[in-house]
């Protein structure tokens, strides 16, 4: 009969096993700042804009359209004509933007197209479901919408933030506002400094790393100076568009509710050892989620 292990080993043993067990039991518990199921809300088909690139790669853009209702038409017009098919990523500057439309800018639009939209820069009202602690250079309050979109202020008028994946409108000088043909989104820093000078008409909710690493051009302002540099574009659709039984479907995480508050207070104030510092609005995940619809 072999001796029973000594009282240290045994301690040795369980020590391990416990330390498993809670933290199954942590896991299984919920943080207070967790979505719960009625956070999450279906995005419109039609709001959805999906872009193939040649490779294959899937890029998914959730339109702003109740905040750049003009451009945002506009795009809708530019993929139910194909205008994108065919055409490329054609600039892509080091922490900064890439780019995509026509390289030349004379490719001919569709007829229904409005060559020069209002100047959607700004937004109705500054009235987010949560804002964020303090002011930042850009702004002299920032925060979230209920329905998901990063905002600011300087008091007088309100915006949507150029953050990390946001799509903004490219343009010629002034008053020229861009048509939609040619979008830009951040893939660096946050581009705040063109906050109130481009239109933001989206958000790419999906695919993101296949435009931020991207080769980086050497030319000029990140321009390709060869054809062969390009992303080709495959196919721009809306969701709405695509077949009933190959179209994706997404929710995004509402903010109106203690829930996301509590998510954003956990980004300005880390637990330690972090130092708290504060956070900015574009330091703010803003979740979607894709869902299986069986159809």
């Amino acid at each position: 009969m072999p001796p029973a292990p000594a009282p240290g080993m045994v301690a040795a043993m369980i020590a391990p096993l416990l330390v498993l067990l809670a933290a199954a039991q942590a896991a299984a518990v919920p943080a207070p700042s967790d979505p719960i199921a009625a956070d999450w809300k279906p995005i419109p088909d039609d709001e959805l804009m999906v872009m193939t690139l040649g490779d294959g790669h899937r890029v998914v853009i959730r339109l702003a359209s109740a905040y750049a209702p003009e451009h945002v038409a506009n795009l809708k017009r530019l993929a139910a004509a194909r205008w994108w098919d065919g055409e490329s990523v054609y600039r892509v500057q080091e922490n900064w933007v890439a780019q995509w439309g026509d390289p030349t800018e004379k490719k001919p639009l569709p007829a229904d197209i409005v060559a020069r939209p209002a100047a959607e820069y700004e937004i109705a009202g500054f009235a987010p479901a949560q804002r964020m602690r303090k002011a930042d250079a850009y702004s002299t309050a920032s925060g979230i919408t209920a329905d998901g979109w990063p905002v600011a202020t300087d008091g007088k008028a309100a915006w949507l933030t150029h953050c990390y994946g946001m799509v903004g409108v490219a343009r010629d000088v002034s008053p020229d506002t861009g048509t939609g043909a040619e979008l830009f989104t951040p893939i660096g820093q946050s581009a705040r400094r063109l906050d109130r000078n481009y239109t933001v008409v989206g958000r790419i909710i999906e695919g993101m790393q296949y435009l931020s690493a991207l080769p980086r051009s050497g030319a000029e302002m990140g321009f390709y100076a060869t054809e062969a540099e390009r992303t080709p574009l495959a196919s721009v659709r809306l969701a709405s568009d695509i077949p009933a039984a190959q179209r994706p479907h997404y929710e995004y995480r509402a903010a109106d509710n203690p829930r996301f508050g509590l998510a954003i207070a956990k980004r300005e104030r880390p637990d330690p050892p972090m130092v708290a510092i504060g956070a900015s609005v574009c330091d703010v995940p803003l979740a979607t989620r894709r869902v299986e619809t069986g159809g």
